[in-house]
């Protein structure tokens, strides 16, 4: 409604007034994520398949997946490794290219060598394909899309992946998990605010929020450093 308000659509948004009911924590579904051995493991074994750079975006980036499939090569910048994004969504489901969901989803994302590396033997694939394709390639300007350059539903997207993940030695998650998985990697030292921002999340204080469950094992790390830290003082001062 939003959107539609701000486009002109319509006059006003009626939704605007209302008060939607908070999610509780105990509420929330289930989250689960992949530890990094999992997620190498997973991708390895998808390799030779022709969603894996979207898979391996979607991991290495924290998109979601509307973010994902929306991205245009005019949006992707290798030689600066970084990207901005659209979305594609879903409505009754027809496929439609829209704009992010927040102002804080306008991003843009910092991409590793390897991603870049994947994304650049990706076009050259894409360019392949709409050779081969010839006039009956729908040029959409998307980097992940059907071999035909017709968009590609999310739907279809999440069923590739759940699929994929049903053949591997891995524990069974959700595409959006993959998201999730990236966004724990605050456990590893990256800063929250960080991760914040690379998720598009409006504040870091939203994004401890959401991925509170991880907190008690970094509490127990801490409380070791920090025992660690007073054993090699005591130790210095004997």
């Amino acid at each position: 409604m939003s959107d539609a308000h701000r486009k002109g659509t319509v006059v006003r948004n009626v939704a605007a007034p209302a008060d939607p009911p908070k999610l509780s924590a105990a509420k929330r579904p289930d989250m689960k994520v992949w530890t990094a051995d999992q997620l190498r493991r997973f991708l390895d074994a998808v390799r030779d398949t022709r969603t894996v750079p979207a898979f391996f975006l979607a991991a290495h980036t924290g998109m979601r997946r509307g973010e994902v499939l929306g991205l245009r090569w005019s949006d992707v910048h290798l030689n600066e490794g970084r990207l901005g994004r659209q979305a594609l969504i879903s409505v009754a489901y027809e496929m439609q290219l829209s704009d992010v969901k927040t102002g804080s989803s306008r991003r843009t994302i910092g991409l590793d060598s390897t991603t870049v590396e994947v994304l650049r033997r990706w076009r050259k694939n894409q360019a392949e394909e709409k050779v081969l394709a010839g006039a009956a390639y729908d040029d959409s300007g998307l980097v992940f899309c059907r071999a035909d350059g017709r968009l590609l539903h999310p739907d279809l997207f999440s069923q590739t992946f759940d699929r994929a993940v049903a053949k591997c030695d891995v524990a069974e998650i959700t595409l959006h998990d993959l998201r999730h998985t990236h966004a724990t990697s605050f456990k590893a030292g990256v800063p929250v605010k960080v991760v914040s921002e690379r998720l598009g999340h409006s504040s870091p204080a939203f994004t401890m929020t959401v991925y509170q469950h991880v907190i008690p094992g970094m509490q127990a790390e801490a409380a070791a450093v920090f025992a660690a830290l007073v054993a090699d003082a005591d130790e210095a001062a004997a």
